[in-house]
């Protein structure tokens, strides 16, 4: 746990502390800062108070009193409903405006932890509880340089495997063999295990017309199309280094069996490629004049170029994840459209842009990259960029 660092962004932001709580493992995000194991059961609820100044305070139920003591500060311990009231009062102490996992109207859901009912009674001591959601992102999200070159390396990886996919494919067409999306999922999963590679056994999204028009298609052996000529495809694979704190890259690539891809393919993956880069353009403009940038602007920035090519309605979902030790990280997403996420992109921020057009029952295309924000402030894309449709 970063303590004295934690205390003084506190201090910046003129908050007078950050209040972690658990009950039932459901904060992960609090095990995480906090360094504490989370494989271990509590049945019963903590609070841990980090004030901007002064000495952590800890509060905790006599059945599990040893919760909290590998980490600093006083121990305060209660039994009854009543003693926990009036010990959070204390652990609170004078302080007023305190951060928790809490969104205002639930805008950033990834932050969103803390029950609604402790909100109230937190309230009624008369605290002002604020969103931990920049603290998040900045003690749980930002990647140090090793964990980037872990990031580069996956990266580096997965397009390997993704261009030994697109060969499977070009082996089968060519010997008249049958290979199924499943298949050829499969396939990337072995590979993944010979690069040292995991994705928490995820199965890689191998769709074929219009199975990518489901954005999030599973492949199984009893949907699965066979590869022929005159499909579209589309392969999203990501995957992270077996390492300790391996962050994850994801990629999403388009192509086509044969020579003469449909006018309609071309267009919806040219306007899907053009909407991606002007993304990327975003982001570097902002940070080129040293101005912030928030992940809803990036969003829009993006779906713009979708909606004025008439496509804005087959855009369904936000144009870019945070990337971390998980696919999905706690960090900003590039999203004002599930979410109005308001955080601002900061240096070692990583995340995906995959702008998607989907004709359900049809095709779709999507084209997904990663951007890496440097601790330099420079604008990183760290996968290789997709231009053209590849054609089997």
């Amino acid at each position: 746990m970063k303590l004295e660092k934690i205390k003084h962004v506190l201090r910046e932001k003129n908050l007078d502390g950050w209040l972690f709580y658990d009950f039932h493992n459901r904060d992960a995000i609090a095990y995480s800062i906090l360094n504490l194991p989370s494989d271990k059961l509590t049945s019963r609820r903590w609070f841990y108070f980090i004030p901007a100044s002064g000495d952590p305070r800890k509060l905790v139920h006599a059945v599990e009193a040893t919760k909290l003591d590998p980490l600093p500060g006083e121990k305060m311990v209660y039994l009854t409903w009543k003693e926990l009231h009036s010990s959070l009062k204390k652990v609170l102490g004078n302080s007023k405006k305190i951060a928790m996992q809490y969104s205002h109207l639930q805008r950033i859901p990834y932050v969103s932890i803390v029950d609604a009912g402790l909100i109230d009674l937190l309230r009624s001591f008369g605290y002002e509880i604020v969103s931990s959601a920049d603290l998040v992102q900045l003690f749980e999200s930002v990647i140090d340089p090793h964990g980037y070159r872990l990031h580069k390396e996956a990266a580096h990886l997965i397009n390997t495997i993704k261009n030994q996919a697109f060969e499977q494919i070009r082996k089968a067409i060519a010997d008249h063999q049958e290979l199924s999306e499943y298949s050829l999922a499969q396939f990337i999963q072995e590979k993944f295990k010979e690069s040292n590679l995991t994705n928490n056994q995820e199965t890689p999204i191998v769709g074929i017309n219009d199975h990518p028009a489901n954005p999030h298609f599973e492949p199984t052996p009893e949907n699965s199309y066979i590869f022929k000529s005159g499909d579209t495809f589309l392969m999203d694979i990501w995957a992270k280094k077996k390492e300790p704190g391996g962050i994850y890259a994801d990629i999403t690539w388009c192509g086509y069996i044969g020579d003469s891809p449909p006018q309609k393919y071309l267009e919806i993956f040219d306007v899907v490629r053009r909407a991606r880069d002007r993304a990327v353009e975003y982001i570097g403009d902002k940070f080129s004049r040293d101005e912030p940038c928030y992940g809803w602007e990036v969003d829009d920035a993006c779906r713009q170029v979708v909606q004025e090519a008439g496509y804005g309605k087959l855009f369904m979902h936000r144009t870019g994840h945070s990337i971390g030790t998980e696919v999905h990280g706690n960090g900003v997403n590039i999203d004002n459209l599930e979410t109005n996420d308001e955080r601002q992109i900061i240096p070692g921020s990583c995340f995906s842009i995959e702008p998607g057009i989907y004709f359900a029952g049809e095709m779709a295309a999507r084209s997904e990259i990663d951007v890496f924000i440097t601790h330099q402030g420079e604008v990183e894309v760290t996968t290789e960029q997709q231009k053209e449709l590849i054609k089997i």
